[in-house]
């Protein structure tokens, strides 16, 4: 990927799904906290509770994902969005330097997950004098 692409991220306890939005289409990746292979969506029930703070390997994981972004839009259902956020903050700024908004949405389809990207980023566009 490069930093011609814009990435949005959807996290909760279970999963981040990552996309990286093209002109037409994009791509997706699906990273696992428990299971530091990309690209396996993990069915079972989470675990956490909604208590345990997300390991730190795993926000990295999601971090590096979109380190080539041009822009990241962050979202999820909980508190897990807030946690990436603080995470990239404090260890990755020049990261944190291009995430353009975080939302909370709960679980939505691929496809409206894309589609809200695309209008974020959009907007996000028309505001940029530099693009």
């Amino acid at each position: 990927m490069t930093t011609r692409h814009n990435a949005i991220i959807w996290i909760d306890g279970r999963e981040a799904k990552v996309f990286y939005l093209k002109e037409i289409d994009f791509d997706h990746m699906v990273l696992d906290p428990h299971n530091p292979t990309c690209h396996i969506r993990q069915t079972a029930p989470s675990i956490r509770g909604g208590e345990t703070p997300l390991e730190d390997a795993f926000l990295k994981r999601v971090a590096e994902a979109v380190a080539e972004a041009r822009g990241i839009l962050i979202t999820g259902p909980a508190s897990e969005k807030s946690e990436l956020v603080t995470h990239i903050t404090r260890n990755h700024p020049a990261i944190s330097r291009r995430i353009v908004g975080v939302e909370t949405i709960e679980h939505p389809s691929d496809g409206a997950l894309v589609a809200v990207a695309r209008i974020c980023f959009k907007a996000e566009d028309r505001l940029d004098p530099k693009i």
